[in-house]
């Protein structure tokens, strides 16, 4: 959970998030910026622009930006110089592509992966970049995101979707999603299902297509666009890791295996047009030096079934059976037989919790139980119980608790079908009332782990350069993707390479 967050959310919201829908009369016709045929689309592309302005708004809430203003100046600066030579840049190009704006962001998250938003909207994680070895396999990876913008394959697969007439960005992940299915899988996507369809929905021959755009965008500029070979072998080796063919977000990709060789054969062929041996592993390298590696303890974290967050110093206990789901806008439990949550987040639009809960409480359909004040360990507070009714009718019981920690309010949220609602109400309010301000010095001071460079000594191979001991429960192997060797491989004396420390 982030320092910042958006305004507080609806009832209705969070019952059913991020339910957004672009309602088309037809399917239009138009131009392909990539090959210049006209074909149908599901959108026109001032609708794409505005499809995806609405839903970076819901990505950088659920994610949340990684603060480093130099490291995304860097990223942008490249973006920029691929989008040059780009097929919205070039000769003939219409107008309405040539002025569209493109934003280029690093979220903060661990997860390795990268995706595109209609309209000029590229995102990489801090987890990627921290697994790039160098410039040029950053030069594809964008690339590869600006193609799938420029081959509009959102827009294409809307038109091959529900007629052209309905495309759903997100999905409703309250009322029956939740209390009826895999609840702590759809919490995931509250906020940022556009991630979930614009990403994963593309099929493989959009991806092939966008594979094919990388490489000519970066060999166009200058690089050696065969080291994205190797990241795609990185990308087996820790889908082999986790004992899957492939890390679950590229579930509908091509297999990294066969993308590697692709890599290979189309660079090749560029090679033999352009003048393309930039690397920049150094200055990629040096970029990238103290990036955050994993999971950030600072933005929150679970220990003993108390979640602790030492940026916003304030602790509560997670229920017995609970899974967590801590986003950069609130923090969700779902109890393990998904018939109850409970969710944590920042009201922004009130100054006490007395004007937050009235507000709650005024929001149609909320029919009031309950309502009360007090203190939570010293913190005034106010709570109300009402009951309120999904989209299928089902009724729904709720607790909500409204904490003023200096002069920020808090808001949990504690929802169950009416009829089991007293099953869970003494977990809610367990919760609840355990809020309370992190004062222990260690906790508060905890620090994430960062990657390092350093250089090898002699040379020699390099899992004997490694430490005897590896931070995070880290293992050699993870090490060895994370730089994208062998152990075995033998180091050159003075050659650079990432630990975690």
């Amino acid at each position: 959970m982030a320092t910042k967050t958006n305004p507080m959310r609806t009832l209705v919201q969070f019952l059913a998030i991020a339910l957004m829908t672009v309602v088309i009369s037809g399917c239009i016709v138009s131009r392909n910026p990539i090959s210049g045929n006209k074909r149908a689309f599901g959108y026109s592309w001032q609708q794409e622009i505005q499809m995806g302005r609405d839903a970076d708004q819901q990505i950088v809430s659920q994610y949340g930006m990684y603060g480093d203003e130099e490291l995304t100046h860097y990223v942008d600066s490249l973006g920029q110089a691929l989008l040059q030579v780009s097929h919205l840049r070039r000769p003939g190009a219409e107008q309405e592509w040539v002025n569209t704006e493109f934003f280029f962001r690093i979220l903060d998250s661990p997860v390795i992966n990268a995706f595109a938003l209609p309209g000029g909207y590229i995102y990489l994680t801090r987890g990627l970049l921290a697994h790039l070895e160098n410039e040029a396999q950053l030069a594809v990876v964008l690339g590869h995101e600006i193609g799938h913008v420029a081959g509009r394959h959102a827009s294409k697969r809307a038109a091959s979707q529900l007629g052209g007439n309905l495309l759903l960005i997100g999905a409703a992940v309250g009322g029956q999603a939740l209390f009826g299915g895999d609840a702590a899988q759809n919490i995931l996507n509250v906020g940022g299902s556009a991630t979930q369809l614009l990403f994963l929905s593309y099929g493989r021959n959009d991806e092939r297509e966008s594979d094919q755009i990388g490489v000519e965008y970066a060999s166009l500029i200058g690089y050696n666009a065969s080291q994205a070979s190797a990241f795609f072998r990185t990308l087996k080796r820790l889908g082999e890791q986790t004992e899957s063919n492939i890390p679950s977000f590229l579930s509908t990709h091509p297999d990294p295996g066969e993308r590697e060789q692709t890599i290979l054969r189309i660079s090749d062929e560029w090679s033999s047009r352009y003048e393309t041996d930039r690397i920049a592993r150094e200055y990629y390298l040096s970029r990238v030096d103290h990036i955050i590696f994993g999971q950030n303890p600072r933005n929150g974290f679970i220990q003993d079934r108390r979640f602790y967050h030492p940026e916003m110093a304030f602790e509560f206990p997670v229920p017995d059976g609970y899974t967590l789901i801590n986003q950069a806008n609130q923090v969700v439990m779902i109890d393990e037989d998904e018939r109850a949550a409970v969710s944590l987040e920042i009201d922004q639009e009130h100054t006490t919790a007395e004007a937050a809960s009235e507000a709650f409480l005024a929001q149609d359909g909320v029919t009031l139980v309950e309502r009360g004040l007090g203190t939570v360990n010293d913190l005034s507070a106010r709570y109300v119980v009402a009951d309120v009714k999904n989209s299928a009718g089902q009724t729904l019981r709720l607790r909500a608790h409204f904490i003023d920690f200096d002069g920020t309010i808090f808001r949990f949220l504690g929802l169950a079908p009416r009829d089991v609602f007293d099953r869970y109400d003494p977990q809610f309010q367990r919760t609840m009332r355990g809020f309370k301000r992190l004062t222990d010095a260690q906790i508060l001071n905890v620090q994430p782990a960062r990657v390092t460079l350093t250089a090898s000594q002699t040379e020699t191979s390099f899992e004997s350069i490694l430490p005897a001991t590896l931070p995070n429960g880290l293992t050699a192997i993870e090490m060895a993707i994370l730089n994208q060797v062998e152990l075995d491989d033998v180091f050159p004396r003075g050659r650079l390479f990432k630990l975690v420390n």
